[in-house]
């Protein structure tokens, strides 16, 4: 466990680290500390847009093929979605159930522990820390300690310039406006006054901010535009 003056002596170090691969080698040694043998740090992509080049960090051996690492990530994969799920770091015990619907969980198998850490910071770019393993373990304090040092490093990533804070597919600051607006149930009439901009032009960037969510409807389109970070409300 981190103690306090740990804890800063790492913020330290990662705060004065010039390449992004010693930024990354400090979070992974906290997490091998912590039991992890699994380590994925990565961007979240918008819907239907790849995550290669968002990913930072895959050391993902597969339980299933003598323990050879991973070489590919799916943005599909249901267990990036369970970073969604919460604002703060938890654990989570990989059931057989799990490893039938992620390639990630199957990987890591099925009785591994398994820390999510959202990194909410960077808003609206989203990014997530995964760390897995049989014998992992994390109390509250350590989750806690995670998440600073997880902010922390890509707080860093993005000084270095290895990050933004758009993705491909991001909605425009228009986009979110309306959104915002809708979602607190505002009409288009109502947010065309508010905007000074025509009705028609409303129902323009709600239909963009949907095929960009992947959305069905106007309040799908909220949600996920929640979901991703979109918008605040």
């Amino acid at each position: 466990m981190l103690d306090h003056t740990e804890l800063k002596n790492k913020l330290r170090a990662i705060s004065d680290a010039n390449a992004a691969h010693h930024v990354l080698d400090i979070l992974e040694s906290n997490l091998r500390r912590m039991g992890a043998t699994h380590i994925l740090v990565t961007g979240l992509p918008m819907p239907n847009r790849p995550i290669d080049n968002l990913v930072h960090r895959f050391r993902w051996p597969d339980q299933r093929n003598d323990g050879i690492e991973s070489t590919s990530l799916s943005a599909n994969d249901s267990a990036l979605m369970l970073g969604l799920a919460s604002n703060r770091a938890r654990l989570w015990t990989i059931t057989d159930g799990d490893a039938q619907h992620s390639e990630i969980l199957a990987a890591a198998g099925a009785g591994s522990e398994m820390v999510i850490v959202p990194v909410t910071e960077l808003h609206p770019f989203q990014a997530f820390v995964y760390a897995a393993g049989p014998s992992l373990q994390a109390g509250n304090l350590e989750l806690s300690g995670l998440e600073a040092l997880s902010a922390g490093v890509f707080a860093r990533l993005r000084e270095l310039g290895i990050i933004s804070g758009q993705r491909p597919g991001a909605l425009s600051t228009r986009e979110r406006r309306v959104l915002e607006l809708t979602a607190f149930g505002k009409t288009a009439g109502e947010i065309a006054e508010v905007l000074e901009i025509s009705q028609r032009t409303v129902h323009a960037h709600l239909q963009n901010a949907s095929v960009k969510l992947n959305a069905s409807n106007k309040t799908h389109t909220v949600v996920e535009a929640l979901r991703y970070g979109q918008i605040r409300v």
